[in-house]
């Protein structure tokens, strides 16, 4: 079953690594009060403090590279479950680090454009 969520989320991926990887502060309009972030098992609610902890990681450089992308429909309100895999490069390390990172978008009841209901991002080892 393919559909406009598949397009939906190819383009909120670009759109949102493109950002992170130039400047964290732009992802500020993905996110709502009530979006939640798990990073690496460390939890945070809401705009402010999801920017705060994406702004204060260890590192200036970031680059992804997306390896797979898989989407779902979800939620009676055209909610989209999206999953990556894929591997980064922070400042001038040469070896990539594998991660896995899930997003739930919501519709804005509002505007009717999507957001990030809950972002949950893992580095793999091994």
């Amino acid at each position: 079953m393919s559909g406009d969520f598949e397009n939906v989320a190819r383009e909120f991926i670009k759109f949102y690594y493109e950002q992170f990887d130039a400047d964290r502060n732009n992802l500020a309009s993905l996110y709502r009060e009530q979006s939640m972030l798990t990073f690496e098992s460390s939890s945070v609610l809401g705009t402010n403090a999801i920017v705060e902890k994406l702004t204060s990681l260890p590192f200036q450089k970031v680059k992804h590279q997306v390896s797979t992308l898989d989407a779902q429909p979800s939620m009676v309100e055209g909610g989209i479950v999206i999953l990556v895999t894929g591997q980064l490069l922070v400042d001038e390390e040469q070896r990539p680090m594998n991660y896995t990172q899930a997003f739930q978008l919501a519709r804005d009841a509002a505007s009717g454009q999507y957001f990030v209901f809950n972002d949950v991002f893992k580095l793999v080892y091994g």
